[in-house]
């Protein structure tokens, strides 16, 4: 298994986030702390939901800067089951330290762990679907995420299987609707963006019809990004263009716009070598964890 951790640097600015999130939750005064004091206590973290975890190495600098420490009893990426277990709950590490301390991380370790194992989850079930009625593509995340979270819900993603596409603006050109509109044509906004992107980043087209995606195609574009086709209409757009330019350019098809769960198979061909949604992240469940005082 994969050790997404690594992904981190380890002195990023990732670490100072945690610092961040963590002096949003006792600003002032921690009166909780002061209740508690400082003996020393051990705590056990439980998941209450069957899920993936994810978000291993955020709780462990919650828990890091507040100086416990820490026993993981499972490997992130893992599927945790507590639903099989006698309580419903399945104890998933061990955290000891002062109790004022244990009580200042609970609340920001649990908060990450649930979102981020919440989206790797439901990224997990949307490739596992593919995967089930043999899709062989790619399935990606989108820039929709929650600001001042990205880079943990992209990290998400990828724990939970899927790509995360592109990280920022700066990753990947994106031409879309707007960008289009504003210039005039999409050839002269895929010029605009070589000019300025050059040979070592890709450029990414969002097109509403087949006419679009030739002219994206013979500007050049690397991913021709099908956006809000109806599914019968994606296919048929999808093998047309693979047809007519085979052997003429090189590019990727992607398909955009409304993919969720309960849908997806529908949109699914091998003619699309990308499908992103949003659905990985946004209104995806959370995964309920708790921290109990041992006593």
């Amino acid at each position: 298994m994969p050790v997404f951790e690594n992904l981190l640097p380890a002195n990023g600015q990732w670490k100072q986030e945690v610092t961040n999130w963590l002096q949003e939750d006792v600003p002032s005064f921690d009166y909780g702390g002061y209740v508690v004091g400082s003996e020393r206590k051990s705590a056990t973290l439980l998941c209450k939901q069957d899920g993936v975890l994810s978000g291993v190495p955020f709780a462990q600098e919650v828990f890091n800067q507040c100086q416990l420490e820490v026993e993981w009893f499972y490997k992130e990426g893992e599927e945790l089951k507590p639903s099989e277990s006698a309580t419903g709950k399945l104890a998933v590490a061990k955290v000891t330290g002062k109790a004022k301390d244990i009580l200042l991380a609970e609340r920001t370790a649990l908060n990450l762990l649930s979102r981020s194992s919440g989206i790797a989850t439901t990224a997990r079930q949307t490739l596992e679907l593919a995967r089930k009625v043999g899709y062989e593509g790619i399935i990606a995340g989108t820039r929709k995420t929650t600001p001042g979270l990205r880079r943990l819900e992209k990290y998400s993603m990828l724990v939970g299987g899927c790509d995360s596409h592109r990280y920022d603006l700066s990753s990947m050109v994106m031409l879309k609707d707007n960008h289009i509109w504003s210039l005039g044509s999409i050839t002269e906004a895929v010029k605009s963006a070589r000019d300025a992107c050059g040979f070592a980043v890709k450029i990414e087209v969002e097109c509403q019809s087949e006419q679009e995606a030739d002219e994206a195609i013979a500007a050049g574009a690397d991913v021709i990004m099908l956006d809000n086709f109806t599914n019968d209409s994606l296919k048929t757009c999808a093998r047309s263009l693979k047809e007519k330019w085979q052997g003429k350019k090189h590019f990727l098809l992607e398909c955009s716009g409304g993919l969720r769960l309960d849908n997806l198979e529908g949109y699914l061909c091998s003619d699309i070598d990308i499908y992103s949604t949003s659905s990985i992240h946004q209104g995806c469940k959370v995964v309920d964890f708790s921290l109990k005082i041992d006593h």
